[in-house]
């Protein structure tokens, strides 16, 4: 076993929205650590760019919605590098408009459900079959993204919340079902993330109120949900799978209204 077993040197890593937020940054802390990275993406262009900054990465298009799409991306990145070693599926229907019209289970539109399963959990279904094969020829692994809101109810996002919960338990799913294969799968569930499509979506009082939740003293920014992607998809994890990884600040581990407490006790209130 190497002595710096949080390196990738020599793996071939595919990060499905790869061209923004978390996805972005896992690629560039990825290609740090060694990887040759594939950036995978329905936003062609911004893939394309974020690909020309990285030494020996290509950008693949991806649309979850397509099953072709997805089994082109595999494809294309064995025709190209030759071997598959890491999975990250990160990529998820969560744009601003998106999370702002999915709100509770009585005012969904049904067509919002489908497509946000369509993409979030078939999508990444698919892709987690399609790498599988090579996945067990490198003894490799998929590291999912999914959410703290998949562990909690909300008010919002009822669609896209049980969407990640249902890929937490495909983790557990595969994990079992590939282990003595020789095939990890872990999820990562971020809290609020300060990407540029979340400062977009949801306006200032509503991220102070989650950060006044953490346990830190910010949000996290998507360098720190890449660290635990990089992480998991590393050696260093090579004793941990059918696990979710919950990099929230703190946020889903402590009692309910803990930013009340604190005003209390410190004489705020």
């Amino acid at each position: 076993m190497a002595i710096d077993a949080i390196r990738l040197d020599g793996k071939v890593a595919v990060v499905t929205g790869g061209a923004g937020g978390i996805g972005s940054a896992t690629a560039r802390l990825m290609a740090a650590r060694g990887a040759r990275v594939v950036i995978a993406d329905i936003a062609e262009e911004a893939a394309a760019a974020r690909a020309g900054e990285l030494p020996g990465a290509i950008a693949v298009p991806l649309d979850l919605e397509q099953e072709a799409s997805i089994e082109a991306l595999i494809a294309r990145t064995l025709a190209h590098f030759g071997r598959l070693d890491v999975l990250h599926n990160n990529a998820a229907l969560l744009g601003p408009d998106i999370a702002q019209a999915d709100g509770d289970v009585e005012h969904m539109a049904t067509a919002l459900w489908d497509r946000t399963y369509a993409v979030n959990v078939r999508g990444t279904m698919i892709a987690c079959r399609a790498a599988l094969p090579h996945l067990r020829e490198t003894r490799g692994n998929i590291v999912n993204t999914v959410s703290n809101l998949a562990l909690q109810g909300h008010l919002i996002q009822a669609a896209y919340s049980s969407s990640k919960a249902a890929v937490i338990q495909m983790t557990r799913a595969i994990a079992a079902s590939h282990g003595l294969h020789g095939v990890r799968c872990n999820a990562v569930a971020p809290g609020m993330t300060m990407t540029p499509a979340l400062r977009e979506a949801f306006p200032p009082v509503l991220r102070q109120a989650v950060e006044a939740e953490t346990l830190r003293d910010r949000l996290g920014e998507p360098e720190d949900i890449a660290e635990a992607v990089a992480f998991l998809a590393s050696e260093a994890a090579r004793n941990i799978t059918g696990q979710v990884l919950v990099a929230d600040g703190g946020c889903a581990s402590h009692v309910p209204g803990i930013a009340q407490f604190r005003a209390f006790f410190s004489g705020e209130q």
